[in-house]
């Protein structure tokens, strides 16, 4: 059985392992996110990510990209922490960092079949669109299950 711990890869890794997926025809889906509290809204969501293709890449925020988009008393639980828990999920096959604002660079490096985000998101608005789009692939949004997000929990959590 594969450790959580081996999923998650560097940049040059990653970019290997994809081109090993799409090299035996496995269509490779790739998101990003914080993912700073998991919740049923980001296990339901990266679940759907997954279904979408053969593969589940997973871009993930450093602590010092968290900090500068969701101010300084976030993230709430380190990158290392996070990328373990989220490792952990049967349907996450790969986790790497990135600590540029966005994942623009993390997207054009590994040109994965389907980009996906968040319905919030309009596709063409989407970080990394049209570097998919320019490959051959498609970008598409998945609904959120409502009532989720971890500023709501650290909110519930500071009233109690």
């Amino acid at each position: 059985m594969e450790r959580s711990a081996d999923k998650i890869k560097t940049l040059a890794e990653a970019a290997a392992q994809v081109q090993l997926w799409k090299a035996k025809g496995e269509k490779v889906v790739f998101t990003n996110g914080c993912f700073d509290i998991m919740h049923l809204g980001h296990v339901d969501y990266l679940e759907k990510a997954r279904s979408i293709g053969d593969r589940l890449v997973l871009g993930l925020n450093t602590d010092d990209s968290v900090s500068r988009f969701k101010g300084p008393t976030r993230p709430i639980q380190d990158e290392q922490s996070r990328a373990r828990i989220l490792a952990a999920l049967q349907f996450i096959d790969l986790v790497v960092f990135f600590n540029e604002d966005t994942p623009l660079n993390l997207i054009a490096e590994l040109i994965p079949d389907v980009l996906v985000k968040g319905s919030d998101y309009l596709a063409e608005n989407i970080v990394g669109a049209e570097v998919v789009k320019r490959n051959g692939g498609v970008v598409k949004t998945i609904d959120f299950v409502s009532g989720y997000s971890t500023t709501r929990i650290v909110e519930k959590i500071k009233q109690t």
